[in-house]
């Protein structure tokens, strides 16, 4: 993180009560920030806070004032209910290369496999990797499918994939060693937009199966 960040440890598993104590935090400090801080981002078990050290006598002064705003964060800001976003997916063939794969690693059906993963709802965890990309906890258990031995060194930009215990979106174009199952039409990330990533920690997401005719009548 370099030398102008500070990291407040919340928990070590990746649950839902380690989500609302994370977004509580987080919340807490964003609303009454001490002066110097320029960013704050909550992830898996951890707020990290950015600052500017011009405008920070000293990193313990920030280290107590931040101790201070997050000690009583879950009683001032108890969770919320979370948004719940649908997401459309064209599974299998070309916008879900791997889905056969993963179906003969789980001893799954191709539609098995897609009725259990749209059937679901997840959970943001974390945002992350590139801008916006959703790390999504909440996959059944039977989808567990290890990462690619070999990453692809371009993964388009939509694609659904499966890494391990969860499932996430690639945003934009990237290199990435998911399993690719599907492919959605809607935007996860638009730099012009505010906030830019359509996905937040915290948010529900549901998966939709489409035809591949409705992905490309998509607008």
């Amino acid at each position: 993180m370099g030398d102008a960040a500070v990291v407040l440890e919340i928990g070590q598993a990746i649950d839902e009560a380690t989500l609302a104590r994370v977004s509580s935090v987080a919340r807490a400090i964003s609303d009454r920030r001490p002066v110097g801080v320029t960013d704050i981002v909550p992830a898996f078990g951890s707020v990290t806070v950015f600052y500017d050290p011009r405008k920070i006598s000293s990193y313990g002064e920030l280290a107590a004032a931040l101790q201070q705003v997050a000690a009583p964060a879950e009683q001032t800001y108890p969770a919320s209910a979370p948004r719940v976003v649908e997401i459309p997916v064209c599974y299998g063939g070309e916008f879900g290369p791997d889905l056969g794969s993963v179906a003969a690693h789980t001893g799954l059906t191709a539609e098995e496999v897609i009725q259990l993963h749209s059937g679901a709802e997840y959970r943001v965890h974390a945002i992350g990797f590139s801008p916006g990309f959703p790390y999504l906890g909440g996959l059944p258990a039977r989808l567990n499918t290890p990462r690619r031995a070999t990453p692809r060194p371009a993964v388009p930009a939509g694609s659904v994939g499966i890494g391990s215990a969860q499932t996430g979106v690639y945003p934009v174009a990237s290199p990435g060693g998911w399993n690719l199952i599907g492919r959605t039409p809607r935007a996860l990330f638009r730099l012009h937009q505010s906030p830019p990533a359509l996905l937040l920690i915290g948010d529900r997401v549901k998966f939709r199966p489409i035809t591949p005719g409705e992905f490309a009548a998509w607008k």
